[in-house]
């Protein structure tokens, strides 16, 4: 599978799920997320898994032109996994080792950007 395909492929299915959790916890467990005092908490994993999706959408079109550094789209797949599903499993209060799970997801996310940033500058002419 061509790296392009696969972002964007990677990049839907973490979009969709985020409409799916977004709504999943909107009505299916808005009274337990209340109860938890952790709708805040559902609600910024939500936006975060949304944003990092569409930003390996756009990555899946910048690599078709140029290329990346190949640890880009790992970064943000696994950060995204690692942060927002931390925060999920939290939001629903989960064990308390999830935790520590969710900055090492955001160092994943840094990482993936900052390569990204670096990239650009080093293609600068591209």
């Amino acid at each position: 599978m061509h790296t392009a395909h696969k972002y964007r492929l990677l990049g839907s299915i973490l979009a969709l799920g985020a409409v799916l959790f977004g709504a999943f916890g909107a009505h299916a467990l808005k009274q337990t997320l209340i109860a938890h005092n952790s709708i805040q908490t559902w609600e910024t994993a939500v936006r975060y898994q949304m944003w990092h999706a569409l930003g390996l959408i756009l990555l899946s079109l910048i690599c078709e032109r140029q290329a990346l550094p190949k640890m880009i789209g790992p970064c943000l797949v696994i950060g995204t996994l690692l942060f927002s599903g931390s925060l999920y499993g939290l939001a629903l209060d989960g064990p308390r080792w999830l935790g520590p799970i969710t900055p090492l997801g955001g160092l994943c996310l840094i990482a993936g950007w900052a390569l990204l940033a670096y990239s650009c500058v080093k293609n600068k002419s591209q």
